[in-house]
């Protein structure tokens, strides 16, 4: 019975690793070329290869190395890649309509 619960726990770990391999790989593959080089990043080619080898190991090859080392790509993408990528597109936070230039406007209260 407790190892039902393990096998259970480590799949479900696969499976979140496999989740975040495809959302990563879905967002290097909708950035711009452009926003790539303009982050000085690697390529966008780059990181969908990685990335895409990291789906298909997560899918097919049942190696912990190989998965654990695409976890740490994918980690890396979505931290340091990512957020660099959207700050250059122009992406992120964006101000409310009540915004001054020095920060929201609360009509002096």
């Amino acid at each position: 019975m407790l190892m039902s619960g393990f096998n259970s726990l480590i799949g479900l770990l696969f499976l979140a690793m496999l989740v975040l391999a495809v959302v990563a790989f879905v967002f290097a593959a909708l950035a711009r070329e452009d926003a790539y080089r303009a982050a000085d990043k690697q390529s966008k080619s780059f990181w969908l290869i990685i990335l895409g080898v990291t789906v298909a190991v997560d899918l097919f090859i049942n190696f912990l190395v190989l998965q654990l080392a695409g976890l740490v790509a994918t980690i890396v993408f979505l931290v340091d890649v990512r957020p660099a990528l959207r700050q250059v597109s122009g992406g992120g936070r964006r101000g409310s309509s009540s915004d001054g230039p020095y920060g929201p406007y609360n009509g002096g209260r």
